[in-house]
């Protein structure tokens, strides 16, 4: 039918009783969008208290889907005490992807747990929320020492007494955190042959240690860069160019030589990057030493000195 010849047939009794027909749909719609997240809510309420710790487990998941909403985050703190580790695990995980940056104080409480992965998913989730926390929870589990006696890591957690707890995480655990895709389908295979040796999770550590600032931290990388894992050495070579330290190039410099390929090019391109760095920095103080007697004007060499003591190494 013509769009005018719909005109012509559309008489006003009959958009009257059109319009009386569309009016109780549009109730209906209304109704159940109103309905639907009372009923959406219930349920995964119903779902984090099920019995079957599965069931839990599913439910607790699916609450980093929801953002910006203080019902998931309820939720999902309360399913931090749950007698399940891996509902733990997914609670800890779920704060972390929905952002909820009022959940640091319960996340850092889940630093404690005894359990591994509910310690390595808390503290994943610290690091998107920006907390340095995260930091001293990956030291702690890759080394099976705690940084320090004001460390959120529980002393009695299995993995500083059992590091096979480590070797014991699979490559499920690690995939989130390192991007093997990148890396190729050797690297998956080195990973999975490696599994007894907790390649994946070291890996993941390691990557996630990139950007914290303890010098000690720097010192266990430039170790890491000599793992006999390629995969490792790539995974340490990465994090150290992240980190963008440049004092630790002289320890990087001879993995440009490294027996495998993939790691000889990522050497290259850290070493590329902290020397582009070292060289900025140092053009850097330059200009601050040439610029401080013209700063000064009036007080003399003895002023532009003290400028120049004070530029930072």
């Amino acid at each position: 039918m013509k769009p005018h010849t719909l005109k012509k047939t559309m008489t006003i009794p009959a958009i009257r009783s059109l319009i009386a027909a569309i009016i109780p749909l549009f109730l209906t719609v209304a109704s159940y969008a109103q309905a639907d997240p009372t009923r959406a809510w219930s349920l995964l309420k119903a779902g984090s208290e099920e019995k079957n710790s599965s069931l839990r487990l599913a439910a607790v998941r699916v609450l980093g889907l929801i953002p910006d909403d203080p019902n998931a985050v309820e939720l999902a703190e309360k399913a931090l005490n749950d007698p399940n580790a891996l509902v733990r695990a997914a609670a800890a995980t779920a704060l972390g992807q929905m952002h909820a940056s009022g959940a640091d104080a319960a996340l850092k409480q889940a630093l404690k747990d005894k359990q591994l992965r509910v310690v390595m998913a808390a503290a994943h989730s610290l690091r998107l929320l920006n907390d340095p926390a995260c930091y001293d929870a990956y030291y702690a589990i890759l080394t099976g020492e705690r940084k320090n006696d004001t460390s959120m890591i529980a002393q009695e957690m299995t993995i500083l007494h059992d590091p096979k707890q480590l070797a014991e995480m699979g490559f499920n655990e690690g995939i989130g955190y390192v991007p093997f895709a990148g890396m190729g389908w050797e690297a998956v295979q080195t990973i999975m042959k490696d599994r007894k040796s907790g390649a994946a999770a070291k890996a993941a550590l390691i990557s996630a240690l990139a950007t914290d600032p303890d010098a000690r931290t720097g010192k266990l990388l430039v170790a890491a860069s000599q793992s006999d894992n390629w995969v490792l050495r790539v995974a340490t070579l990465e994090a150290i160019a992240k980190r963008g330290d440049p004092s630790l190039l002289p320890n990087i410099k001879q993995r440009v030589a490294d027996p495998k390929r993939q790691v000889r090019y990522t050497a290259a391109a850290a070493v590329i990057h902290l020397t582009d760095l070292a060289n900025a920095r140092a053009i850097t103080r330059a200009s601050v030493v040439i610029s401080a007697p013209s700063a000064a004007e009036g007080d003399g060499e003895a002023q532009a000195t003290s400028t120049v003591t004070q530029i930072p190494k």
